[in-house]
């Protein structure tokens, strides 16, 4: 049983806020009606056009809120702006002793963690990781993605039903990102389970049971983490963990936080990715031909799956010193809360943005995987896979279709889906070859 203090972290960190986005969501306010309402996290899109229409800043009561590309992308690349995450809101909560009574284990939304961390921690940290996401790095990785890919494909059942999710979306980067860390195979599903439950730990205002399964979760995930640690000391292996965990520059806290954080960062966003691109190309047919005529287009598709229905759709700075933003006094501890979807849909920078267009020729200026010294080490790694991935699928399934409607994850900084039942009809070969049988 959780202790009763737990239950008070909780009130302070989420129960709060909880309660105060649902009572400004129901006063009209545009962008807690996007992070905490039900219509918001089904489809963000029209809260985020509301949010715009607002004006280029807007005040909110968690701070100031923006779906502006230039502000955005501004602030990403301004290191006046620090990270924000629960190590932030703690240090600034009046309640900050109740989160020191009931602490968390390693996790990717405090510090040590380098999406929480700025520099020099922060430089430190990522310097120390940058190796593994190299464009050699990643080109080594690819031959694997394949196989991995293949041998998914080659499991599912011609003319037969899957979630596409569970069956194939998950299972691609999960498959690599334990490689890379080097966690065995058989620990895939454990790993599945742990992300799931710790992911809503990125939102805001999450209920009191989902947060106490995802720090049930963080604890487990820590102890096994203590003795895939222990272990790579006496048996180190060739993956990205050894060699952090070798060099010694990291103690065991920032080590359990990178790792930590690296699985999630290499999961989660392209499993989504895999998922929204399956919805928006079966949902927009012509631009499947287009890639059927010209299979060139599949990286720039990709592209524009990462533009239009953003994995990642929310993030936040907190000002290190006062400064000034559209003109506005920003004093320091100030956190501006800054949409990428909407700054990916910014009608300035994208011709027709509310238009799903493979051909665009500016998509890859999306910022769905951030910007500044915090832009995402896995962008290639999620490209190659998310491209690799949806393209053999659909080669090797043509008639694929969705047969029910696919359900979201209830989640607002993660977009994208919990289960996508589908038909995947006959494989190609299948077809092909009874297309060639002689009619009697």
């Amino acid at each position: 049983m959780m202790s009763p203090r737990y239950w008070l972290r909780w009130l302070a960190e989420q129960g709060a806020p909880r309660y105060v986005l649902r009572l400004q969501a129901r006063r009209g306010d545009p962008f807690a009606a996007l992070i905490g309402s039900a219509a918001g996290l089904q489809n963000p899109y029209p809260h985020i056009e509301d949010l715009r229409g607002r004006g280029r800043l807007f005040r909110s009561p968690l701070g100031w809120a923006t779906a502006d590309y230039e502000l955005t992308r501004a602030v990403l690349r301004d290191t006046t702006w620090g990270s924000y995450g629960l190590s932030g809101f703690a240090e600034r909560s009046p309640m900050r002793r109740v989160f020191e009574a009931a602490p968390l284990p390693a996790n990717p939304v405090e510090k040590p963690s380098m999406l929480v961390s700025d520099p020099p921690e922060h430089t430190r940290l990522r310097k120390s990781v940058s190796a593994a996401f190299t464009p050699r790095a990643i080109g080594r990785l690819r031959d694997r993605v394949e196989s991995v890919t293949t041998e998914l494909l080659d499991g599912m059942p011609s003319g037969g039903s899957i979630d596409l999710v569970e069956g194939f979306a998950a299972q691609v980067p999960i498959a690599i990102i334990s490689e890379m860390l080097g966690f065995p195979y058989e620990t895939r599903d454990e790993f599945l389970a742990w992300g799931d439950d710790i992911s809503p730990m990125l939102d805001i205002g999450i209920r009191w049971r989902v947060w106490r399964d995802a720090v049930r979760s963080m604890q487990a995930m820590d102890g096994y983490a203590d003795g895939h640690i222990e272990q790579l000391r006496r048996e180190p292996g060739e993956d990205i963990l050894s060699a952090l965990v070798s060099a010694g520059d990291m103690d065991d806290q920032e080590l359990k936080a990178t790792a930590v954080l690296l699985m999630g960062a290499g999961f989660e966003t392209t499993v989504n990715l895999i998922g929204n691109g399956v919805v928006q190309l079966l949902s927009h047919p012509e631009q499947l031909d287009l890639l059927r005529a010209d299979p060139d287009l599949w990286p720039q598709a990709v592209e524009e799956v990462l533009r239009f229905d953003s994995p990642v759709q929310t993030t936040a700075r907190m000002a290190l010193r006062d400064t000034e933003l559209d003109g506005r006094r920003m004093r320091k501890g100030t956190v501006v809360l800054m949409s990428l979807a909407g700054a990916n849909r910014d009608p300035k920078v994208f011709e027709d943005p509310n238009r799903f267009d493979i051909t665009r020729p500016n998509a890859k200026d999306h910022l769905s995987f951030s910007s500044g010294i915090h832009v995402c080490l896995g962008a290639a790694l999620a490209r190659m896979e998310g491209t690799y991935a949806l393209r053999s699928l659909f080669d090797e399934f043509p008639d694929l279709r969705l047969a029910g409607a696919p359900r979201r994850r209830s989640l607002f900084t993660l977009h994208g889906y919990a289960a996508m039942p589908v038909h995947l009809g006959d494989r190609a070969h299948a077809t092909a070859e009874r297309l060639s049988e002689p009619r009697v």
